[in-house]
């Protein structure tokens, strides 16, 4: 379903901490179902913030929490949670859900 609908937006997955600060990989461009409400989320340190936008991906792709997002009209956010939806062998929509900053 999400290779078919949705838009492009290109995630450079967070790869940890550098003498630098954050160091991601190279980035990779996913078909995304994009969600632009604002919605209250815990961040991985259990902290309340506010999401601007939320994505839903294919299960495939790699986006962990500090990742980089590139939405379609230009603006960028950093993984706050990701979740995974999976109805294994059920007809559901299965999929990665990540509320971006």
């Amino acid at each position: 379903m999400l290779t078919q609908l949705g838009q492009d937006v290109t995630i450079e997955p967070y790869l940890g901490s550098g003498s630098f600060g954050p160091v991601w990989g190279p980035p990779v461009t996913v078909r995304a179902l994009v969600d632009n409400r604002r919605r209250r989320v815990r961040s991985a340190s259990g902290t309340e913030v506010i999401s601007e936008s939320t994505i839903r991906v294919q299960l495939t792709v790699t986006c962990p929490v500090g990742s980089r997002v590139t939405l379609p009209d230009g603006r960028t956010g950093v993984a706050i949670t990701n979740a995974r939806h999976d109805g294994g062998t059920v007809r559901v929509p299965s999929h990665l859900e990540v509320a971006l900053t």
